[in-house]
């Protein structure tokens, strides 16, 4: 990866509930964590991965980038939600220039949107042999190909807000590759695959990955703000507040056990869309072994998640950490805070390690 001073860009990941902003600096020594933040948004200034307060959204970055001093206006910032899709295909092995010229047309059986709509990409990921019908048939080399759509509309709302906001967008990612980059800095000499589960306010996206390639993700319509609108209608309190004491902040308003089985509930959804994902991947890919899960999102601390999980998948779950792989700044920033924050991180981290050569 081209990583010169010129080429870095700042990772920017716009959340339901808040904006993530993470720069990296390549030093000699490795890479050093040279500014990190965040800034709440108004609830439903974003839904769904839509811009819905493009003015609200842009003020909030311009004052993000200016507290931080952030002086590089070269972004990198991730799509997410309903309107992209990544998809694992597989093809006939005909070479790049020939899917090139042909992915428009085969690509409109697997998305879920107007063809015309849609902006198309791709990576091809692998090619293998594989039988062709009949006895003693030929063998036909077929290729995996990583197709990535998202909405042109979507894009375009992209583009312009970060336009408003004075910042120029260099690379326009999908979320669940900025985790797997973010996952891929903490792993080291492990064999077996593993799952990434990003747990956001409004959004459940699981990743599985197998040799450094996404074998199959989903986003549902899963999240903290589930337990946030609980906690409001339990508590009668405020969201401020109620986003406060799902976080552990005071116990004047204890957890009672009407609120601790609706949460559980709410938390036994989660656990069933992802197991239902990593079955579906075993049925599918018998071959590989998914060994760990790694959770990040700011919805993750959940009490009670992260054990039901590994007791229902069981399988290892272990909290990303995407500050773990870089260099320490101890003089900016505080570990305990690092630590606490982590979970919310690895999408603006997994952008941050993205440069201008990227495109």
């Amino acid at each position: 990866m081209g990583f010169g001073k010129q080429n870095q860009l700042v990772g920017v990941d716009i959340g339901s509930f808040a904006i993530k902003v993470v720069e990296i600096e390549q030093t000699k020594k490795g890479r050093v964590l040279k500014n990190f933040g965040m800034i709440g948004l108004p609830r439903n200034a974003i839904r769904e991965g839509d811009i819905v307060e493009q003015e609200v959204v842009a003020e909030a970055l311009k004052e993000l980038f200016k507290n931080l001093k952030v002086r590089n206006r070269n972004v990198a910032v991730a799509l997410s939600g309903y309107p992209v899709m990544a998809k694992r295909i597989t093809l006939p092995d005909s070479g790049r220039k020939k899917v090139e010229a042909t992915i428009h047309d085969q690509a409109e059986q697997y998305i879920p949107f107007d063809i015309e709509d849609v902006n198309l990409d791709f990576d091809i990921l692998e090619s293998e042999e594989t039988l062709s019908e009949g006895e003693g048939a030929d063998e036909e080399k077929s290729q995996e190909i990583m197709l990535v759509a998202a909405k042109k509309d979507v894009i375009d709302a992209y583009v312009d807000l970060l336009a408003a906001a004075n910042l120029s967008p260099e690379v326009l990612d999908v979320d669940v590759f900025a985790l797997q980059n973010a996952a891929e800095l903490n792993i080291t000499g492990e064999k077996e695959g593993y799952a990434i589960v990003n747990v956001g306010a409004e959004e459940l996206g699981i990743n599985t990955v197998v040799n450094g390639a996404s074998l199959f993700s989903r986003d549902s319509s899963f999240g903290g703000a589930q337990i946030t609108d609980l906690i409001m209608s339990h508590l009668d309190v405020d969201f401020e507040r109620a986003e406060e004491i799902k976080l552990g902040a005071g116990e004047e308003k204890p957890w009672d056990k009407s609120l601790e089985t609706s949460v559980s509930e709410v938390i036994s959804d989660w656990v069933q869309e992802i197991k239902r994902a990593l079955d579906f991947v075993e049925t599918t890919y018998p071959d590989k072994t998914i060994g760990k899960i790694f959770v990040c999102g700011g919805a993750c601390r959940i009490k009670g998640f992260q054990k039901y999980l590994e007791a229902r998948v069981g399988l290892p779950v272990v909290e990303l950490n995407p500050f773990s792989a870089l260099i320490p700044n101890r003089d900016l920033f505080d570990e305990a805070y690092l630590n606490q924050m982590a979970p919310q991180a690895c999408v603006a981290m997994g952008l941050a390690l993205r440069s201008i050569d990227d495109k």
